[in-house]
Order: C-alpha cells, then structure tokens, then sequence
C-alpha cells in the first residue's frame, strides 16, 4: 500500500473516547498546539514541532521556560509545541511546508528519532532540493529505545527477564503451527502488533530490526541485503505473524487494556513492537501516555514487559533540529539555542526520566525498573539507523513484504448521505465517493477487496447489498470505482444488522494468510427495527475465535454519527473507530483506516 503520509497528518482515531489524546509511540493522528497561552507583546516566539509521545511533556517544560527564564539575550522568549507525526512532519517539510494542511510552521522539529532526519535528508538530495537539517550529527533531548512489549506471563514462558530474547525466538514461535501450545499455554497463536511504518517510528525501527536480526549483523545493512532471497523471506516471515498494522501504537496499547479490563489480557496479541516508554505508561494504566490522564485508569491485571531483542535494537533519539530554513531568524536561532539548553537542563531532564524516558545520554531512572517490567542495563546490543539511502530502502520495502489483507468496504448510502456540506454544494456522498474511490488504489494489487453498501432500502427485507465480490484489488478496485459512481442516496440506516453480516461474510471465508478486516462508513445511527441491540451485536462479535477475528473500522461520519455506538463495534472485534465528524476529512480518514493493513 504506497500510503503518502501527509494525508493521514490531521486524523484523530477515537479508542476508547472521542477526544483521545496525543501520546503513546508516535502516532498518525492530528497535530495541535499544545503550547502556553499567547506571548507578551515584543516576544519572539519559536515554533517547536515535536513527535506525539513527547508533544505534552515537552510543552509542560516550554511553560516552566517561561516562567523560569523566557529570555535570549536582552529580550522575552517563547516557546509553543505542536504535535505532529514523525513521519507527517519529514514528507510536509520535504514538499514545502502548507500551513493549511500541516498546521503551523515549524521552526524547530524535533521527530522521535534521527532515521526520519536520514529520510528527510535522502528526500530533498533525491530531488537536488534544499536541505533543512544539515549533516552534522544532531543533539538529542532523551531517548528511548524500541523493545517487543510482551504481557508478563507470555514473556515469562520465554524465559524473560533472565533470558535473552529476540526476534528469532518471536519468529519461531509465530511459525510453529502450535503456538503457545508449544509450551503447554492456552493463549493461541502468536500475535505480533506492528504499526504502518511510512509513519510510525515503531513500525519504521521495526521493520529495521527485522533486516538487522536477518542479517545476524548489528551494522552495515546495506542495498544488498535488501535484496537477499534469505532476508527477505525472514523479514516476511515476522510480518506474516501481524494481526494488523495500526497507525499508532495507541491503537494496541489502549485495545488491550480493553482486553485487560474484561479479563481477557492474553488474548489479543501476544507482543507488541513499542517504545521502552509506553511498557511502563501501559503499566500505569495510562497508554495514551499523557500526563493528564496519568491516575485516572486501574493499573493493567496482567502487566507489559519489555524484552530488548538480543540481535540487537534502535533507540528513539529524539533529536533537536533547528531546521535551516528562510523563515528561521538569528532570532529564532537565539531562542532556539536558549531553549535547547534548558530542555537539556537537569529540571527539565527530569521530568523526562520521570515518564520513563531515559536522559538525553541514555542514562535509566528510577521508573526503568523489573518491577515495572523493564530493564535498566538493557539494550545490550545496539543498532544505529542505516545510511539513509538504505534506510529508504527499508521503508519501501516494507509495501512488497507486508502481511496482505482482505478487506470488505461497506459504505452507507442511507438518505441523509444527500446532505449538502460546505459552500461548494457537494453532499456528503459526494465526498465520500470520492474518498472512498481514491482510497481502493492504496490496496497492493493482491490484497482482496469487496464493496457493499446499506441502507434500509436495498435487498427485500435485507439492509445491504454486496456491488463487488472479493478478488484481487488489482481487478476489483477498478469495478468498485464504476460501482461507486453511480451511488445514490436513499433510505433509512440499517446499522447493526449491516454489521453483523458483514462479520459473518467475512468470517465464513476467513483467510488466515490475511488481514481479515471490515471497514464501515456511516453518518446515522441505527435506523432497522428488525436489528437494533447493540448489547446484542456486540455481545456476538466479542465472542469470535481471538484468532480468527474478523476486525471491523467503523468511520463516524458527519455530526449524526454515534461515536460511542461505533467504538463498542470497534472495541468488540479489537480494531478501532475514526472520526469523521468534519465530512471534508474522509479522504485523510479512509486513508488512515487502510494504514491498518
């Protein structure tokens, strides 16, 4: 799926409520300012982009700048921070910065880790275009390093926190046809949570750790490697164990304390490829990270563990980039160095090392503890990104390597899909046939596709009707575009009962070389008295095979949309709900729904 990543920059997936915060590993989602209230007249400000899992706390720190000194050289200084994928934020800078899409400018981009600098970097040289970051080596304000979180007892069967762990004892376990099985557990298969990694730093330093472990070399990856018959079948073979690919780490980390809450903690994956940060944020009953909501959540009953995979990990650098840009004064560049030196301050460190970010050397504090799952005197063995032709390398390939998916495209042409929007006299269907013709192409030309759509007028006493059968994208995307075209708005919402088919379609030509998902696009609420106990749909999903689960996206589309219905959907199949509440966002939110697979 060649996802371009600035479409996705600006979407919110909605977990468990509708406003989640910006936390976990970096995500897809939105870019906000999260800075202190507006300056002093005569300030200069400095704008400071920064990965989500940071974007708050390094806020809370540009506050306690301003009240502590907020000045460089003789004159008053601030600092505002805007959330922003790492990924996002590389392609916006490498096309030309648009305020309109991307949010506000940055002077100052601090990414979760250096290789998203490396593709920048290889970007605009590939295109003779200016460099904004430079070769010298950049600083960093904490680090992290990437580790395979894991809950406890699963690890525990592994031989953690004694024995050293890697991605080869993952990739046995994910091969063998008993899996847990093969230790005397009930838990299943294994179940590997991998994020997209056009945009997720976890999925990007994965897939990396992946070749490395392939390679059985902590150093020197090169183009040829990526090209080994061995490797790839290696690197293949760890993807194929992946129940979905999401856009954020987030979407695990906050299914599975869903998971946990009902008891059911082993079930959904086995391992999750996350921050060392976001083991010990999971372990506070806090995924989003956000210390706003830190206390708020019971503790997990069965807690993450985080295993350092012994053939050898990254660390999320966290680099600070002064971006060498028309638009950065000497000014700015003042602030910026002012700035810099206080986050580097042993203040502001520690509010860091109190989230369970190591210090900008690497050093541990005390919340990197085994008691909270962790391991201070880990990694032992390092990897530095590859050069950064290598490392495009690595991400491209991530698209012919991917676990492929089948997926049914449901799309709700009840009547209030004729609603007009905006001033440009287009309905909400006309959109989202716009969307949803455009979003087809990102599917592989293998990957299986299909298209219904519902509304309480379709096939005799059924809500739905099936305009495309599954096949090969290749031929299907095209069909469902012709299909699309001719989309007419009328009808009633049949929701539930849509739902529940479609999982049983799904489910009964289940493939397990695939990605089996559902993705359901509505602007109403249940409007088919025949079907309409959402206790009732969702007591049905939940109780699938775990690892046969047919996991349905719901999209709430327009103001109409019940968020809360469509999360329960959502959280009864372990997958996510998105929200679409502006209709002018649905082609960045359908494209972020297919990053899941």
């Amino acid at each position: 799926m060649p996802l371009v990543v600035a479409v996705v920059v600006g979407v919110i997936a909605v977990l468990a409520v509708r406003s989640a915060t910006s936390g976990g590993s970096d995500s897809a989602r939105g870019s906000g300012d999260l800075g202190p209230s507006a300056a002093p007249s005569g300030c200069v400000t400095l704008a400071v982009t920064a990965s989500s899992e940071k974007a708050a706390l390094l806020s809370a720190i540009a506050d306690d700048y301003a009240k502590d000194d907020g000045e460089s050289g003789d004159g008053c200084a601030r600092v505002t921070v805007t959330s922003k994928a790492s990924g996002g934020a590389a392609t916006a800078l490498g096309r030309g910065w648009d305020e309109r899409v991307d949010g506000p400018r940055p002077d100052v981009w601090s990414p979760a880790s250096q290789s998203w600098t490396g593709l920048l970097r290889q970007d605009t040289t590939a295109r003779d275009a200016a460099d904004l970051v430079g070769d010298a080596k950049l600083p960093s304000i904490a680090r992290t390093p990437l580790v395979i979180a894991m809950p406890k007892p699963m690890a525990q069967t592994l031989g953690w926190p004694a024995k050293p762990i890697g991605w080869g004892d993952v990739l046995a376990l994910a091969k063998d046809p008993k899996g847990w099985a093969k230790y005397g557990k009930p838990y299943g298969s294994f179940k590997l949570g991998k994020t997209n990694p056009n945009f997720s730093t976890s999925g990007l330093h994965a897939t990396i750790g992946a070749y490395f472990a392939a390679t059985q070399r902590s150093t020197d990856l090169s183009a040829k490697d990526l090209a080994d018959p061995k490797v790839l079948a290696y690197v293949k073979a760890v993807e194929g164990s992946v129940v979905h690919y999401g856009d954020t780490t987030l979407t695990f980390l906050s299914n599975l304390q869903k998971a946990d809450d009902a008891g059911q903690g082993l079930s959904y994956v086995s391992a999750a490829t996350v921050e060392e940060k976001s083991v010990w944020d999971y372990n506070q009953g806090n995924p989003t990270g956000d210390p706003k909501t830190l206390g708020k959540h019971a503790k997990p009953r069965t807690p993450l563990v985080a295993i350092y995979p012994k053939e050898g990990t990254l660390f999320s650098d966290n680099p600070y980039v002064v971006l060498k840009a028309p638009w950065v004064d000497d000014a700015k560049r003042a602030v910026a160095a002012d700035f810099f030196a206080y986050v580097q301050s042993s203040k502001a460190q520690k509010r860091f090392t109190d989230a369970a970010f190591r210090d900008y050397e690497g050093r541990a504090g005390g919340r990197i503890n085994v008691n909270e799952g962790m391991l201070p005197d880990q990694p032992k063995a390092v990897i530095g990104p590859p050069a950064p032709a290598v490392l495009a390398g690595v991400k491209d390939s991530w698209e012919r390597n991917r676990k492929r998916a089948k997926v049914l495209l449901v799309l709700d042409v009840s009547g209030s899909m004729g609603e007009q929007v905006g001033s440009q006299g287009a309905t909400k269907l006309d959109l989202a046939k716009k969307a949803a013709a455009s979003a087809v192409g990102l599917l592989a030309p293998d990957d299986q596709l299909a298209l219904w759509v519902f509304s309480t007028e379709q096939d005799g006493t059924k809500p739905y009707r099936q305009l495309v059968p599954f096949g090969p994208a290749s031929t299907q995307a095209g069909l469902a575009r012709r299909m699309i075209a001719d989309l007419q708005p009328e009808g009633g919402t049949g929701l539930y009962a849509t739902a529940r088919a479609a999982n049983k379609a799904l489910a009964a030509s289940y493939d397990t070389s695939r990605i089996n998902a559902v993705v359901l696009l509505t602007d109403g609420r249940n409007e088919f008295p025949a079907d309409n106990s959402i206790d009732s749909l969702t007591a049905e999903l939940s109780n699938e095979d775990a690892d046969r689960t047919v996991r349905v996206f719901p999209i709430a589309y327009g103001d109409d949309a019940d968020i809360g219905e469509l999360t329960k959907i959502a959280d009864a199949t372990r997958a996510a709900a998105y929200d679409a509440s502006d209709p002018a966002s649905i082609d960045k939110v359908l494209t972020a729904v297919l990053s899941n697979f």
